[in-house]
């Protein structure tokens, strides 16, 4: 008997569903540094610990693949993927691109009452007792002054860029941590509430490169 196409469309959104909520999960152990560099993903463990079939973990598969967290390879299974100074810059360096794009389109609708949320945002990152939660601060941060520019593709790639970043700061801040204070958002958000869009672009590149060197600065020391 054939299932009803309304049925199948319901299987398949529970599927996703599953499939992003284990993919979150798992991003969230491999930036932690939980599940080290290396480790192999196997899945009957996942699909037993998450209630689940194989089918939404091969797809928590793909999304970390796509995310640069994890490689797949041929008759050897999914492992988590390794990180070199050549990547961390790398990703720096498309950071600062495609954000201070998304910056110059989003800059014509950001209102006073998004300037203030993400000064907020900058306050709690100055509080943060740990590298986490500064992280998840500079994150909010980002997002806020990015999302007016209404470019959803560009968005998310700059959110997986994000996710990569986060990986990199985590293993390189995970041993010693003191909260910075950012001057650097500070000055990118007088210079939006000024109009002055291209020198808070300006910032903004400089800002990610350094984010970008934090780590390798680390790994090299």
């Amino acid at each position: 008997m054939t299932r009803p196409d309304y049925l199948s469309g319901m299987t398949t959104a529970k599927a996703d569903t599953i499939a992003a909520r284990i993919s979150r999960i798992l991003a969230e152990r491999i930036i932690s540094g939980a599940i080290e560099a290396g480790a192999k993903l196997r899945q009957d463990r996942i699909a037993e610990e998450f209630g689940a079939s194989h089918v939404p973990v091969r797809e928590a598969f793909r999304r970390l693949e796509a995310q640069g967290l994890v490689v797949s390879e041929p008759r050897r299974g999914v492992r988590v993927a390794g990180f070199s100074l050549e990547e961390v810059r790398e990703v720096a360096e498309m950071r600062a691109a495609l954000e201070v794009l998304a910056l110059r389109h989003a800059a014509p609708h950001l209102t006073r009452a998004i300037l203030d949320q993400a000064e907020e945002a900058t306050r709690a990152g100055d509080k943060a007792g740990d590298v986490q939660a500064w992280e998840e601060a500079n994150r909010s941060f980002h997002r806020l002054i990015l999302t007016p520019c209404g470019m959803p593709r560009l968005l998310k790639a700059i959110d997986d860029l994000h996710t990569a970043s986060a990986r990199f700061l985590f293993s390189g801040w995970r041993a010693e941590w003191e909260a910075p204070t950012d001057r650097d958002h500070r000055a990118i958000l007088a210079a939006l509430r000024a109009g002055e869009v291209e020198v808070a672009a300006s910032v903004l590149a400089r800002h990610v490169q350094w984010i970008g060197q934090t780590p390798a600065k680390a790994a090299r020391g």
